[in-house]
């Protein structure tokens, strides 16, 4: 549609792009309207006439324009007479026709035009056709039913007539040598070019610098020496293009990008040109060698070209060198000072003695990173690099045995390496790394200034190990069951900050002794679960700012030497303890309770030898108040915070899960517990007496105790409850929750005597339920 509210003198364009009925009155209205445009804007420069018919009248109306330099028209039919009138146009420059017929589309149509400089006659109809633009320089016949162009056109630069099929041979050898000055010529797709007159071309046509012949199947390039200007070349689906092209195509020493796609007969491309920068080869489905002396190379393409063995390449200019999927691919020769990455990925021929190429004095002295990812043919690696920062070897099934000399080295990836069994990290700059995912490593060496973190977890036949990183603050060897104690001593002499140390499973790391956490006097995390150590007297000594300790499922004599936390105050930092499903004594724990104030979270899952948690029994050092105490004694703040000078234990949460033998748990106020939050006893099959007078408890989950009869709570704080699967009565429930104001979610999923009556008593007497659980269905809730 054409624009209104524009000012007359304002306007440079008139566009009419829209589809044009073919009804005449209104094909008529639409001429008026262009002629009345035409009249109003008489300084327009720009007119998109698309769709319109190209009528005398209105060519007659445009002939008004004289400041017209843009026409645009098209898809519609024009007539013999257009063209003639275009010589009045004199600032004519650009003339775009496209999906138009001229004339008949069997007679010979002339363009003749003094001032134009751009010719677009693209997806038209015409048997001949003749131009003369003296001033031409740019002419595009792209995909246009032309059997024959006559051009008058000395100072043409760019021509284009790519997909002309029905051009004829000779009308595209008299077409193109008749511009003298070309530079640019684009006739891929033109199916009957021959060799000859591509090398005529060659001679005639001295400043060509790009061309493009793709798919044109004539063409070898064999004969064509006489291109001393050219640097761009694309033969794309050339079949006649073979080795002995590349011959041809060195005499261009200007060349700087090379296409050479799909070319099936190609075997080999050896070429030495100072100044190309590009070369793409894809799909060249026989090519076995790639010869590249080229210092300015900056791009390579080669994809789909299964046939490669041999590659050699020098450039200055390269940084990135992708080939993936080469599978024949066995040699591989680099000269290139800036090379940063290779991919390799897939190329699964590959032999062992591509480290040699990738490591310092191989040719790429500033390579960072590397993927050999899926190279299934590597068994032995040995990298030695000042400047590799980057390492991925995914996949790499086949490799037994790994050296890394590569101090500057940040990234290492070994996923997949299911077979590595040696591996060597010295010297490295990595951070961290995890190795517990190499099930068959049994001999590991690490030198690693800035490492702080090492996961070893799950080397179940890492017998052999050389740790030295002096700033490793965590170590975990979790399940290395073949780890010695020696290793573990001179890890620690060489790695004297480690923080946080995990030896759970590591049976061949005792009985001898936990001597070597001498050397370790930043521990603050101990993981000895599962192990045979026997003594902890010299965790006692040396890990003084030790905060958390875990000894699950450990050998008695352990639990018995427990008596100086409890007795001598060891280990004052110790917050957090572990002695799940082990054996300790039922008078140990009590004793840890209630001596060991400064705990905060205890785990005593599946302890076979606790019968009760009875903090308020005259015989327990939990409990020195006498008399009886009541619910008004949780109400009293002043009894909270001075409870008649009783220790106050910093105990916040406390799991007893599946503790076999745990038949009752009594917490009265006298226990001093006030910042105990949460509290598991669930899976405890025997726990029938549940009586706890907590002011901070939150969370209390006695799931699955199916022998619970009797719940007391004086929980004031409490808003977690989780009794499924339990037989408790509802009665009992309902007296428990009556003391827990701040209740929110009562979790009752399975408890046979609870029914749908019963969740509408628990909701009446607890107001601030907001969440009941049960299997009741929901509109019964």
């Amino acid at each position: 549609m054409i624009a209104s509210c524009i000012l007359p003198w304002k306007l440079d364009a008139i566009c009419l792009s829209e589809k044009v009925d073919a009804q005449y009155n209104y094909r008529r209205g639409k001429n008026r309207l262009f002629e009345d445009m035409c009249r109003r804007f008489p300084k327009a420069i720009e007119v998109n006439m698309y769709g319109v018919p190209a009528t005398p009248l209105l060519i007659k109306a445009a002939s008004s324009l004289r400041n017209l330099k843009t026409l645009t028209l098209g898809g519609e039919k024009l007539g013999e007479t257009f063209f003639h009138p275009l010589a009045k146009f004199k600032l004519l420059k650009s003339l775009i026709v496209n999906d138009a017929t001229l004339g008949n589309g069997r007679q010979e149509i002339l363009i003749n035009h003094d001032s134009l400089r751009i010719l677009e006659v693209t997806k038209c109809r015409v048997t001949r056709i003749g131009i003369r633009c003296p001033q031409l320089h740019t002419l595009s016949l792209k995909q246009s039913d032309v059997a024959w162009a006559v051009l008058n056109c000395p100072l043409l630069r760019l021509l284009d007539i790519s997909s002309c099929n029905m051009l004829s041979n000779t009308s595209i050898r008299s077409a193109v040598t008749s511009c003298l000055l070309l530079e640019s010529l684009d006739m891929s797709n033109c199916s009957n070019v021959v060799e000859e007159t591509l090398r005529e071309i060659a001679i005639t046509c001295r400043n060509l610098c790009v061309l493009d012949a793709s798919y044109c199947p004539d063409i070898s390039l064999s004969s064509v020496r006489q291109l001393p200007k050219l640097t761009v070349l694309k033969v794309h689906g050339c079949e006649r293009i073979t080795s002995a092209s590349m011959a041809a195509i060195s005499h261009s020493s200007m060349l700087e990008v090379l296409e050479l796609g799909n070319c099936s007969f190609l075997t080999s491309v050896s070429l030495d040109l100072p100044r190309l920068r590009s070369i793409r080869l894809a799909d060249c489905r026989k090519l076995s060698d790639l010869n590249l002396q080229c210092t300015m190379l900056s791009s390579i393409m080669v994809s789909h070209s299964q046939s490669i063995r041999r590659i050699n390449i020098a450039s200055n200019s390269l940084e990135k060198l992708a080939l993936q999927g080469q599978e024949n691919l066995t040699t591989l020769a680099l000269r290139c000072q800036c090379l940063q990455l290779v991919d390799l990925t897939g190329c699964v021929s590959l032999a062992n003695s591509i480290c040699e190429v990738l490591s310092d004095g191989g040719g790429c002295p500033m390579l960072k990173s590397l993927i050999l990812d899926n190279c299934e043919t590597l068994t032995a690696l040995q990298f030695r690099s000042t400047s590799l920062v980057s390492l991925s070897l995914i996949g790499c099934r086949s490799v037994t045995a790994l050296e890394l000399n590569c101090p500057s080295l940040q990234q290492v990836n070994l996923d997949g390496c299911d077979n590595l069994q040696r591996a060597s990290f010295c010297p490295v700059g990595l951070r961290s790394i995890n190795v517990g995912i190499l099930p068959k490593l049994n001999v590991l060496t690490i030198e690693a200034p800035l490492m702080v973190m090492l996961e070893m977890k799950g080397c179940g036949v890492l017998a052999e190990a050389s740790i030295n990183c002096p700033l490793l603050t965590c170590l975990d060897a979790s399940f290395c069951s073949q780890l010695k104690g020696d290793c573990l001593s001179s890890t620690a002499a060489s790695c004297p900050l480690i923080e946080s140390l995990l030896l759970g499973s590591c049976p061949s790391a005792g009985p001898s002794g936990l001597y070597f956490l001498r050397s370790l006097l930043h521990l603050t995390m101990l993981d000895l679960s599962y192990s045979f150590f026997m003594n902890l007297q010299p965790v006692f000594e040396s890990c003084l700012l030790l905060k958390v300790l875990k000894l699950q499922a450990c050998k008695n004599p352990l639990y018995s030497s427990l008596e100086p936390l409890y007795k001598e105050d060891a280990l004052p930092a110790l917050r957090e303890l572990d002695l799940s499903y082990g054996t300790p004594f039922q008078s140990t724990i009590e004793d840890l309770l209630a001596c060991c104030t400064h705990l905060t979270h205890v785990s005593l899952n599946g302890c076979l030898n606790m019968h009760d948690i009875n903090w308020g029994s005259s015989g327990s050092q939990l409990s020195t108040l006498p008399g009886v105490y009541d619910s008004s004694a949780l109400s009293s703040q002043e009894n909270m915070h001075h409870p008649l000078d009783q220790p106050n234990h910093l105990l916040q949460t406390l799991n007893c899960v599946g503790c076999p033998n745990l038949s009752k748990v009594f917490i009265p106020p006298a226990a001093s517990f006030f910042h105990l939050s949460s509290l598991n006893l669930s899976l405890s099959a025997k726990l029938k007496d549940v009586d706890i007078a907590c002011f901070n408890l939150c969370f209390l989950n006695l799931s699955n105790c199916r022998s619970l009869e009797i719940l007391k709570l004086q929980c004031p704080r409490l808003t977690s409850l989780l009794l499924q699967s339990c037989n408790i009565g509802e009665t009992a429930v309902e007296a428990a929750i009556k003391h827990c104001s701040k209740l929110e979610t009562l979790d009752v999923r399975y408890c046979p005597k609870i029914c749908s009556v019963s969740v509408r008593r628990l909701r009446t007497a607890c107001p601030s339920l907001k969440r009941i659980f049960s299997s009741m269905p929901r509109f019964l809730c």
